[in-house]
């Protein structure tokens, strides 16, 4: 066994300063808190724990999932270069018109990107544009579900957001944004263009249903750790993550009411299979907290969760 002390031999009042932070696919278990001491890090994180080689290696790798598929494309842009923010803000910045967007969407193969909230987003949105919240674990969730940095972005956003939106993106390598929507969906709406909504449920909207209903079908797309540690009876698990798997468990027939932990993941869901052709999606407002608080629900025993997976 390795004494801790000797690995960190500096003073346990040093502040220190996490480069990632809860929710980041570069780790497991990381604090929500953005400073700490060492010495209190060297009391509570668990791979600063006295322990043998082999052992921290198994405890700091166990559970972690696969790196997102933009990690080794930002290496190589790292390797590479990339170009000037400014001429990344510059380009995403680009205010296009109703018509101008729809032109652009049509010509040069951009997904649409609509980083409103999601219940914003539900009740009115551009067809096949898919929804990830500026306001949630926005950059993590736009590298898992846009597999290429050098995807072509076109952008709807919150009034004055624009160039905030674009900055974000271009944070993880996507430098890529083409222009935004002026106006917003607003603009769109009024220019009298086709629009699309997703409907959504309250949790004791669902319970009526479900009382009606039994064997309808309630789709969890939180982790499978998430799920395997607390999920409602009947519910089957569509883990987010791996979208690609998870549609195959999607029958285009059938009416599935998707809930995630709170509600911003499952819109992301939700909107992707949507742009692909499943109509029959309905999501569940505040997740599954919300259908636990109702006690309408039957929930499996706690277990409390071991990996990320």
């Amino acid at each position: 066994m390795i004494p801790c002390t000797k690995i960190l031999p500096l003073a346990d009042d040093i502040i220190v300063y996490p480069a990632h932070g809860a929710g980041s696919a570069c780790g497991k278990n990381m604090s929500k808190e953005t400073t700490d001491t060492l010495g209190h890090q060297k009391a509570t994180n668990y791979a600063l724990q006295a322990m043998s080689k082999e052992a921290f290696m198994k405890e700091v790798l166990t559970g972690l999932t696969p790196p997102p598929q933009y990690f080794p494309l930002n290496v190589l842009m790292n390797i590479q270069g990339y170009e000037s923010i400014d001429d990344v803000l510059k380009r995403g910045t680009q205010a296009l018109s109703p018509d101008a967007f729809e032109t652009a969407a049509n010509e040069t193969g951009a997904l649409i990107l609509d980083t409103r909230d999601a219940e914003v987003f539900a009740k009115g949105f551009i067809p096949n544009s898919i929804n990830i919240g500026i306001d949630g674990n926005f950059a993590p969730w736009v590298g898992a579900m846009i597999p290429d940095v050098k995807q072509e972005i076109l952008l709807v956003t919150d009034e004055g957001r624009e160039a905030e939106v674009v900055t974000r993106l271009a944070r993880v390598g996507y430098d890529f944004s083409i222009g935004y929507l002026n106006g917003g969906f607003a603009a769109w709406k009024n220019k009298g263009k086709e629009i699309d909504s997703i409907q959504r449920v309250s949790a004791e909207e669902l319970a009526s249903i479900v009382e009606k209903e039994p064997s309808t079908l309630i789709m969890d797309v939180r982790k499978k750790s998430e799920y395997d540690s607390e999920h409602l009876l009947n519910a089957e698990n569509a883990c987010l993550d791996y979208i690609n798997d998870s549609m195959l468990k999607v029958d285009k027939n059938k009416t599935y009411y998707v809930h995630c932990a709170g509600g911003y993941r499952s819109m992301i869901f939700a909107s992707i299979l949507k742009a692909r052709g499943y109509d029959h999606l309905i999501d569940v407002r505040g997740g599954f907290k919300a259908l636990k608080e109702s006690g309408k629900f039957s929930v499996t025993d706690y277990v409390c969760p071991t990996t990320l997976l």
